[in-house]
């Protein structure tokens, strides 16, 4: 599983809204052409959910904030949600994207902007992660928190140029 995120204009987020087939293409090319509209978290995009979470991140910029598919109100690990996920159509991976508004890509730069790797992992235990299931596990494991410090930087950056451009951020595992 990754965590991936990709840049667009206000203009492209208001076409994907109504054609994700045309906004799966544009992602699939920034990735194949490793554009500067494209970047991803491997499999440290849980670790980092988590721990900006903890952080008390007002963006949960992730998994997005804003869903281009309307999810049935039912418990997430439920049969009917498991039903409609394999009978979704606009599924990227792991489920259907989500998005960021472009305040919302300006918020989440702006928290992001003061933070350091040392910042994000200080004081984390790693077996709290463990409890939580934060995926993919094995956070005991010398490295693997800073590990996930490690794409900070480039997240932050990410943002940061997204934010700068006044453009939303499409969210998505793959």
């Amino acid at each position: 599983m990754n965590g991936n995120w990709l840049r667009v204009s206000p203009d492209e987020l208001e076409r994907a809204k109504t054609d994700l087939d045309w906004a799966h293409g544009i992602a699939t090319a920034a990735r194949d052409d490793d554009s500067e509209r494209w970047t991803a978290t491997d499999k440290a995009w849980n670790g980092l959910d988590f721990l900006l979470d903890r952080l008390g991140f007002d963006v949960p910029l992730v998994l997005g904030a804003e869903s281009f598919v309307e999810l049935p109100d039912v418990e997430p690990d439920s049969e009917e949600m498991f039903d409609f996920l394999e009978n979704l159509e606009d599924d990227w991976g792991y489920g259907p994207p989500s998005y960021l508004t472009p305040g919302q890509v300006a918020a989440a730069a702006t928290q992001l902007a003061g933070l350091t790797e040392d910042d994000l992992i200080r004081g984390v235990d790693p077996q709290e992660l463990n409890r939580a299931e934060v995926y993919p596990g094995g956070w005991e494991r010398p490295g693997e928190l800073e590990r996930v410090g490690h794409y900070l930087p480039d997240v932050r950056s990410f943002f940061a140029a997204a934010a700068k451009d006044g453009d939303a951020v499409i969210c998505w595992l793959d």
